[in-house]
């Protein structure tokens, strides 16, 4: 039987593949397999990860032959594994030796339906820490309890896939797959999901994932008009928490940190391409729009001064029909 399956996409990545690969090798074991996705790439990632699944033990190689992006790219992974538990890792990160075994420890332990826990963010010039956004460790709680409060970081804020273990009972009942088509913000209505409906979860204190941050490729470094897909994750966000039986409670959060977002990228527009900065302006003021607005009145009165004058300039907007919709 497989324990563990870890599902990792690839695209584009033959400069940082390789390192992802030895250490996924130094995490092997008979019961764990490795779900290798290529998401169509065009450069040498298929050449690397042919080899790979020759070499490394508990491979499985499986090729889209058109890309779908991260969030397609993992639930092609999901459908595939075959694991007791799950998790992910993205092809240009990397792993510390032993990993994974730590944390299935701590999962099979704690017996709950996922863990999280913190990672460490490389650049080209430094290392940091990053930590679970929760003060208890180790200790089994509701992830729907600890959402909140909205002004504050908390777990949901916190949304790496692969920070964490997931059990199956999680994908059998639909809570693991991603919203397909996805381009970036993937892992904000997955995490909201995984919070609102999972039963159990703890935080752990383990260093292991190593997440490469400002790769020339990510799109996180790209201001194309796929980066203006965080309004559909969001928008995604805002729709099933108005749904909860907890909405009054929950949805304050969801708005202000939409909110939140929709500030930064407005913060950082001169990074977008002349007609992608134009739709996000219309884009966002037409999410503010679809916001429940008492909700929003009271999200904008409790953000500081710059953020919130940004925000009401951007509401007064005027949207058309096509952009509203």
């Amino acid at each position: 039987m497989v324990k563990l399956s870890v599902i990792v996409p690839f695209y584009n990545v033959q400069q940082y593949a390789p390192d992802t690969l030895k250490s996924l090798r130094a995490n092997a074991r008979d019961d764990f397999e490795f779900i290798l996705v290529d998401d169509c790439s065009r450069d040498e990632t298929p050449d690397i990860l042919e080899r790979a699944a020759r070499e490394l033990p508990g491979a499985v190689h499986l090729r889209h032959e058109k890309n779908g992006g991260l969030a397609t790219a993992r639930n092609t992974g999901l459908d595939a594994a075959r694991g007791e538990y799950l998790t992910f890792l993205d092809g240009d990160d990397w792993l510390a030796p032993g990993y994974y075994e730590q944390l299935l420890s701590q999962i099979e332990k704690l017996g709950c339906d996922f863990v999280r826990t913190d990672h460490v963010q490389c650049t080209a010039r430094a290392r940091s820490v990053h930590r679970v956004p929760h003060g208890r460790r180790g200790v089994v709680m509701s992830p729907r309890e600890v959402i909140l409060p909205a002004d504050r970081s908390t777990s949901v804020d916190y949304a790496f896939a692969w920070a964490g273990m997931y059990h199956r009972r999680l994908a059998d009942a639909g809570l693991l797959h991603f919203t397909d088509g996805l381009r970036t913000a993937e892992d904000r209505p997955w995490i909201w999901r995984l919070h609102r409906e999972a039963e159990s979860f703890a935080a752990v204190s383990l260093l292991g994932v190593f997440y490469r941050r400002g790769v020339a490729s990510s799109l996180t470094q790209i201001g194309d008009v796929r980066q203006l897909d965080f309004i559909k994750a969001f928008d995604q966000v805002i729709r099933e928490t108005a749904a909860d039986r907890d909405a009054d409670k929950l949805l304050p959060k969801a708005v202000r940190t939409y909110c939140a977002i929709i500030s930064h990228h407005l913060g950082s527009i001169e990074r977008f391409e002349p007609a992608v900065a134009r739709k996000l302006k219309s884009m966002s003021a037409a999410a503010l729009k679809r916001m429940p607005q008492g909700v929003l009145d009271e999200a904008l009165d409790s953000m500081d001064l710059q953020r919130a004058t940004r925000l009401r300039r951007l509401r007064r907007r005027p949207v058309s029909a096509e952009v509203a919709a």
